[in-house]
């Protein structure tokens, strides 16, 4: 290829993908309903953007990669001390029953369905194994589900795919070399690229120690260390033993977010950003590399596939990774119906069916285009389908409110029993002990941790927070808190008004998002009383409205909510 043609080729990659996240925005859709039929069509119509031959060889291992930093980034918010009892119990034996049984279920159903040969089938069971956090994540951002199930599935979908990536590997050797090794020595081989793998991560893990904890570096420079000491140890452990670089780059994330010494920020918006364009362009370059012509021999005998993986796989899977727990019928069910797959599935098919059909194994040029049609069905099916289910089953968080206040003066706490008492699922937050102490003692929810570990991110994701108020008495905490957390969350972020107006840290914000004002934020630091009311009486001062719906409405200076329900009020 040409100067020129590189040049068009990679900005139309770029410019694809982040359009195609835009839209999917806008559509609130996951995004990868957007890129995969974006990418075929940018490939069906121009040859630039076909990675192969924008990169050659280097295509494959750059690939792997980028999955590893995806991977670290995922590790990054799975913290060990979260996922005990059951919890694990069910994480662990989804992974491993989940590989057990999806690969002979999908190779038994691929060979007769799409006309290949036991090898394929069975290199195209071991692609199917994977989920993937990349695909996983926004559905349940769609579904809200209960915080159990949805950190069960996180935790699946981010260690399935390092483990299904070495089986893909080993697989892939297995039959390019035509060897017929007996079960012990495979399973010799897969302990021996998962130990390598943990090894990896030890490694990276301790390089990491030294560069954030020992030598303290700043936001920039650590954020440039974790970056290149994940790709420095993924390529390291690659090129010892294929995709164990996967395992070191989750082993060193979920190092990194249990061990409390690191304390890194709760929100890693370099990463994030990072994570978001690595999935966009990835997706629409493997789905350009899959033609129509390939495409359209799978179609039918693809859907029937489909079939097989969601309601035979995927619901034994379940059934009997959760057995002798206690979750619920309704969790166990949903846990069932939930097996999108996604970046690591593409991209191990990408990587070995083109070797393995050069190596002379028949049907191998169906894996991928077999793999794009399972992506983009699967990730339909569960997108358009999760929410209804989840519903039905009563795993779906409710769509009444769940503010977060933050501080624990006396009547913070009483507006929370009075919420509480309105239907109002309240989680609180305050960093003094005495505050804590309280807010304890009244039998109400504490948020553990920091304040920006909970309410933005993946944090407010999982506590199912709609809502952040700044309620302290510090006026310039306040106001540092929410304009810290306006460009971290992705929630409304109110603060109490100023009782004694005057030059502040920074300024007040958007004056729809400040509560009450000064006279009022006076009174209720002296002390006065709140009480609910259903309607409002002239001496009262209305604050918050619950309306039938379980909404909460405050009071800001800019507005004050017309709807009709619960009324909590100032008293004279």
């Amino acid at each position: 290829m040409t100067s020129q043609q590189i040049l068009i080729g990679v900005g139309l990659t770029v410019v694809l993908a982040v359009g195609s996240q835009l839209l999917a925005g806008r559509l609130r859709i996951p995004a990868i309903i957007v890129l995969l039929p974006v990418g075929f069509a940018a490939g069906a119509i121009t040859d630039d953007v076909h990675p192969d031959k924008l990169l050659g060889p280097a295509f494959a291992p750059l690939v792997s990669l980028a999955v590893a930093v995806i991977l670290y980034d995922a590790g990054l918010g799975l913290d060990l001390g979260k996922l005990a009892g059951h919890t694990r119990r069910t994480v662990v034996r989804l992974v491993w029953i989940g590989a057990l049984a999806t690969v002979p279920i999908a190779a038994a159903a691929a060979a007769p369905l799409l006309g290949v040969s036991a090898q394929a089938a069975t290199m195209l069971g071991t692609v199917l194994v994977v989920s993937g956090p990349t695909v996983v994540g926004p559905l349940l951002g769609f579904v809200r589900p209960t915080e159990r199930v949805q950190r069960i599935l996180l935790w699946e979908g981010s260690l399935i795919d390092a483990v299904g990536g070495i089986l893909g590997a080993l697989v892939f050797h297995a039959l390019l070399s035509n060897a017929r090794h007996g079960l012990g020595t495979g399973l010799l081989e897969f302990l021996a690229s998962v130990l390598l793998g943990l090894a990896g991560g030890a490694v990276g893990a301790a390089l990491l120690w030294l560069l954030l904890v020992r030598l303290a570096l700043g936001e920039v420079l650590g954020t440039t260390s974790q970056l290149a000491a994940v790709i420095g140890v993924a390529a390291a452990c690659d090129v010892l033993r294929d995709d164990t670089g996967l395992i070191a780059a989750i082993v060193m994330g979920v190092a990194v977010a249990t061990v409390p010494a690191f304390d890194l920020p709760a929100r890693r918006p370099f990463f994030e950003t990072l994570v978001s364009l690595i999935v966009g362009v990835l997706f629409v370059s493997i789905s350009a590399t899959v033609s129509w012509a390939a495409l359209r021999p799978v179609v039918l005998p693809g859907l029937g596939l489909v079939a097989v993986l969601v309601l035979v796989a995927r619901p034994l899977v379940a059934a009997l990774s959760t057995l002798g727990t206690d979750l619920t019928g309704g969790e166990r069910a949903f846990l069932g119906w939930m097996a999108p797959r996604g970046i690591v599935a593409a991209s191990t098919a990408a990587t070995f069916s083109a070797d393995l059909a050069a190596g002379g194994v028949r049907g191998a040029e169906k894996i991928l285009p077999a793999t794009f049609l399972v992506i983009v069905a699967t990730v339909t099916l569960y997108g358009l389908t999760a929410t209804p289910v989840a519903g039905r089953l009563g795993v779906q968080r409710p769509a009444r409110s769940r503010p977060l206040l933050v501080g624990g003066d006396p009547w913070v706490v009483q507006l929370a029993l009075l919420l509480r008492s309105a239907g109002v699922d309240v989680l609180m937050w305050a960093g003094r002990a005495a505050h804590r102490e309280r807010i304890a003692a009244a039998g109400l929810e504490l948020a553990p941790g920091e304040l920006l570990a909970t309410a933005a991110g993946e944090g407010a994701e999982q506590e199912g927070i709609t809502a952040v108020y700044l309620l302290t008495r510090q006026d310039d905490f306040n106001a540092l808190a929410a304009s810290v957390l306006r460009e971290d969350a992705e929630l409304p972020v109110y603060r109490l008004a100023a009782a004694h107006p005057g030059a502040r840290v920074v300024g007040a914000g958007p004056q729809d998002q400040v509560l009450f004002d000064p006279a009022v934020a006076a009174r209720l630091a002296d002390g006065a009383a709140l009480s609910t009311a259903e309607r409002v009486a002239p001496e009262h001062r209305l604050l918050f409205t619950v309306d039938p719906a379980g909404r909460l409405l405050p009071v800001t200076e800019r507005r004050t909510p017309a709807a009709q329900g619960l009324h909590i009020v100032l008293a004279p």
